[in-house]
């Protein structure tokens, strides 16, 4: 299986929405025929976007936030379930971190810190505190 990388932030909204599906980020009910035509806007604004590809369709993609020098931080990295443990999530954080090696990498997660661990993330003491955005429901709205 052959899996083409690629570095374009405009990467279209339907198989975007569609491998958000896939990894259970996104939710047929509530989400409008206008949210699926502007899915892409986070990686259009993001400062590196890649993503991974077996011929036509998406597989996986990652997209940073980075002041470029001190610190990135690492937001959706998806791969879709079929495409697991192949590698690709791997690669994508890789290729992430080679555009600013000397960045503090940063990254949320409840689900995946083993994954993030196994490549050398460390658990961070800080706590961080946030304003959820409107447009995604919060776990306790589930």
């Amino acid at each position: 299986m052959e899996i083409f990388y690629d570095t374009r932030k405009d990467i279209p909204c339907q198989p975007l929405y569609e491998l958000f599906l896939a990894v259970g980020w996104a939710d047929e009910k509530s989400t409008t025929p206008e949210m699926i035509r502007h899915f892409n806007i986070g990686f259009l604004h993001s400062t590196l976007v890649f993503s991974a590809w077996q011929d036509e369709k998406l597989v996986g993609c990652i997209r940073v936030l980075s002041d470029q020098v001190f610190r990135s931080v690492i937001y959706d990295l998806a791969v879709h379930p079929d495409y697991q443990g192949l590698g690709i999530g791997k690669t994508l954080v890789e290729k992430c971190m080679a555009c600013y090696p000397r960045s503090e990498w940063l990254v949320e997660t409840e689900n995946a810190q083993g994954f993030y661990e196994k490549i050398g993330f460390q658990k961070n003491p800080n706590h961080f505190l946030h304003i959820p955005c409107p447009l995604f429901p919060t776990r306790e709205g589930k």
